[in-house]
């Protein structure tokens, strides 16, 4: 996927403690390798997380991204860092993975470290704001806060994948779920590659308006409706 040049702004990546550490990196990764600026930062849960899911700590990806000049990194903490002000121009912000807790603090405006307060500023600015939130199940509470932020204008984009490509290994749900969030963010800048985008297949009983039940019957279309 290739960046659109016409922008330098940089595109916020914020990790917390959610599960999907990978979406984080391939997210970053792509950014990257089309030479768009990125500035990330992650919550102590999310370290916790990544260390787990990664089979090895944040400091060791981090210290592979900060070789390249499009990279900058803020710790949670640092609440004062120029993300956290809208007068600083971004592309936009995608939350990778996005917690309960997270999602809970940015509905409500709680906006006590870096990625909340930076995620919290994205809404104010009408920037555009992607938030993949943690695995199933979520609760009554999970889904209402999700319902606030949508209705505020994010984009919950949930990391299901999408069966119908028929995906063999989970760096292809990976693959995908980041491709759509990039595309999510910035359409223009990052269209979903041809090989993650759905390709109708001939309908069974094309051109007869009829298939066959289990039993071998023949049976019209409104039938099976």
């Amino acid at each position: 996927m290739q960046a659109n040049s016409q922008s330098g702004a940089p595109i916020i990546v914020g990790i917390s403690g959610g599960s999907g550490a990978a979406i984080a990196a391939r997210i970053i990764d792509t950014l990257l390798e089309s030479r768009a600026p990125v500035v990330v930062t992650i919550t102590a849960g999310g370290r916790q997380v990544w260390a787990q899911e990664m089979e090895e700590p944040f400091t060791r990806a981090l210290d592979a991204w900060s070789g390249n000049s499009c990279f900058s990194f803020h710790s949670a903490n640092q609440v004062g860092a120029p993300i956290a002000s809208g007068s600083i121009a971004t592309r936009g912000m995608i939350v990778a993975p996005c917690s309960m807790a997270t999602v809970a603090g940015i509905a409500h405006g709680l906006a006590d470290n870096l990625l909340r307060r930076a995620a919290d500023v994205t809404l104010k600015e009408r920037r555009p704001l992607v938030l993949i939130p943690r695995e199933t199940p979520l609760s009554a509470i999970h889904l209402e806060n999700m319902q606030r932020l949508s209705t505020l204008g994010a984009t919950i984009l949930v990391p299901a994948p999408a069966f119908y490509l028929r995906p063999r290994t989970v760096d292809d749900i990976v693959d995908y779920i980041a491709g759509k969030a990039l595309t999510a963010l910035d359409p223009a800048a990052f269209p979903l590659p041809a090989s993650l985008r759905y390709s109708a297949a001939p309908e069974q009983g094309a051109g007869t308006g009829s298939s066959r039940d289990r039993a071998g019957n023949v049976v019209s279309e409104s039938e099976e409706e």
